[in-house]
């Protein structure tokens, strides 16, 4: 696909900063930047066009003759630059205001302005990365915690493309085996062949669900923990909360019910990012907002990776302690005995002789045990299961979902190759799964795929 235009946008945050920075990419970006471009030295007639590549300019921006801004310009002339065409960078001083004259001369000049995601495009269009490492850079930007980012940048090295590409490479070798074959019989033999393609099905099936399997905590690592508050009235949910993001974010009072509705927040907890959710105490009432907020409780435990069970050590169980424990049952949960900082009447010991649960003894006033939380966190879904160091994750719906089809193609080969079918029934399914492989990595995409995969990207990037 040939790009013929030059685009240009910001591509550092909104908002006024030291520095900004206006990208232009394309095969006239350099004649652009020329005509807007005035060197230290007043050297203006192509300058740029006849500077190396790599190399940072100082000057300033001009618009008929009238001063925009002092800049530092730098020339990545194609295919060496991220985009894989001729690119400057214009850097100048960060106000909103100063960047958008410079934007506008640059448009004025002859670019157009960059679509969300455009300069990812362009690069993946370009051949400078395959569609998992473009999907990477938006995972980067928006990355939440140590291990995200980690993930991220293992797959914009292209840790996720090498494993898609090995596991095409068998199958197409398999494909090239099977027609080359059955075109030449007489120099290529397919005797004891079923034995042969079985086992590689063995193994990149295997290789499949590994890959699969690992979405689930691919998914955590990205998006985070989803993590809901549960808890019968003024047993302390929203005093955790506020104890957690380290700020009076909900109100806290004595008056039970004081929660009615849910309140999201993202905490970044010792690099374990959770989405927590402080919910309406869960207890029975003839207040139909209430109810409503009860309902909507159980709806989001419904969907929670972790719930963490706040008890209220200053009273005895009751029922509506005993309905939570029901709801709890089989997830993963951490039970949060509560208000140690008082006298208390419940004992750690009872709740896990009667219900099975180990309770952490906790404050939400004080603080006390929210170490002890934290690790419990990091125990339930991450240590002895994440390794960042040589380990693929896959962190995209996109990807599981082409690997689960690969599987089911690849598992269909298997059964005709036990149903003794003629070798020419196996190229269909296994060009199948060499497919929907290649949409992972972007090989056989779809034009309304990737605009939807770039649209959602930030503008500038």
């Amino acid at each position: 696909m040939k790009i013929t235009d030059t685009v240009a946008a910001i591509s550092t945050a909104y908002g006024n900063s030291g520095i900004g920075v206006i990208r232009i990419s394309g095969e006239d970006s350099i004649t652009i930047a020329d005509k807007i471009f005035v060197s230290h030295n007043n050297k203006k007639d192509n300058f740029l066009a006849s500077c190396k590549s790599h190399t940072a300019h100082f000057g300033k921006i001009v618009d008929n003759g009238e001063e925009i801004d002092e800049v530092l310009v730098l020339i990545m002339k194609g295919p060496h630059s991220f985009t894989g065409e001729d690119t400057i960078e214009i850097n100048c001083h960060g106000g909103m205001l100063v960047l958008k004259k410079v934007l506008e001369t640059v448009i004025k000049a002859g670019a157009r302005t960059a679509e969300p995601g455009e300069f990812t495009k362009r690069a993946f269009l370009n051949g400078k990365m395959d569609l998992t490492q473009a999907e990477a850079v938006m995972d980067l930007i928006n990355s939440k915690n140590d291990l995200a980012h980690k993930s991220s940048i293992g797959q914009l090295n292209g840790r996720v493309s090498d494993a898609i590409k090995k596991l095409r490479e068998d199958i197409i070798y398999h494909i090239a085996f099977i027609e080359s074959a059955l075109d030449d019989p007489e120099h290529i033999s397919l005797d004891g062949y079923s034995d042969e393609i079985s086992k590689m099905l063995d193994k990149n099936i295997k290789e499949i669900e590994r890959l699969s399997s690992s979405f689930e905590n691919g998914r955590i690592i990205k998006e985070g923990i989803k993590t809901v508050i549960l808890g019968k009235p003024n047993a302390g949910k929203s005093s955790l909360l506020n104890l957690m993001l380290g700020e009076e974010r909900a109100i806290v009072t004595d008056i039970e019910g004081t929660t009615r509705d849910t309140l999201e927040e993202n905490i970044n907890l010792s690099g374990i990012s959770l989405n927590i959710v402080d919910t309406a105490g869960i207890r029975e009432s003839d207040d139909k907002v209430e109810q409503i907020g009860v309902s909507k409780s159980k709806e989001m435990a419904e969907d929670a990776d972790l719930i963490i069970f706040v008890v209220d050590g200053g009273k005895p169980l009751d029922d509506n302690d005993k309905a939570i424990i029901d709801i709890i049952k089989g997830k993963q949960s951490i039970v949060l005995l509560n208000k140690i900082d008082k006298d208390i009447v419940l004992d750690k010991e009872e709740i896990k002789n009667n219900y099975g649960l180990d309770a952490i003894l906790f404050s939400a006033k004080t603080g006390d045990g929210m170490s002890q939380l934290e690790e419990e966190i990091k125990n339930k879904f991450y240590l002895g299961k994440i390794n960042m160091n040589d380990e693929v994750y896959i962190t995209n719906i996109r990807h599981k979902e082409a690997l689960d089809e690969a599987k089911v193609s690849l598992m269909n080969v298997v059964q005709t190759v036990n149903d003794q079918m003629p070798e020419d029934f196996y190229s269909i399914d296994l060009m199948n799964a060499y497919e929907q492989l290649g949409l992972i990595i972007g090989e056989s995409v779809e034009d309304d795929l990737a605009e939807e995969i770039f649209s959602k990207f930030c503008m500038g990037k």
